[in-house]
């Protein structure tokens, strides 16, 4: 597997594909994929970036468990708090998308289920990571 960077709109298309409910894309964002075989298998979309108060939204859509890999992991948040200089980062993740939840704590997110954000019926974890709480993750440091 390799990491794409360099084709934030192609990425960025691919992951809004691949959300439901994100039919509006990401357009103008960065972005970093994982192609394996010559296909995109995941990738990151960096949004909604706030420069003042070191805050960017992070979106991932993937089609393969493989994609999350340690070089894509510290690529995500090195760019993140490293190239950006954020303080904080934001992911925002449906109620049902059990997985991510379970990743999102892995990682030292703090999670704050928001009823209705997703619609009617759908609520959506809105989770933040600090710089501190992953500069203290093993990944991080390593």
């Amino acid at each position: 597997m390799d990491l794409l960077y360099g084709h934030s709109a192609t990425v960025a298309q691919w992951v809004s594909e691949h959300i439901p409910g994100c039919e509006r894309g990401f357009a103008g964002q960065g972005a970093i994929g994982v192609v394996e075989d010559g296909r995109l298998i995941g990738g990151t979309v960096f949004h909604n970036w706030s420069p003042e108060s070191g805050v960017v939204e992070m979106s991932s859509a993937a089609t393969s468990p493989r994609w999350l890999s340690r070089p894509m992991l510290k690529a995500i948040f090195g760019y993140v708090f490293d190239q950006l200089g954020c303080q904080l980062v934001v992911m925002r993740v449906s109620e049902r998308n059990t997985r991510m939840i379970r990743i999102a704590e892995k990682f030292g997110f703090t999670g704050y289920l928001i009823p209705r954000l997703r619609g009617r019926d759908e609520a959506e974890w809105v989770f933040t990571l600090t710089e501190e709480k992953w500069r203290q993750h093993p990944l991080a440091r390593s």
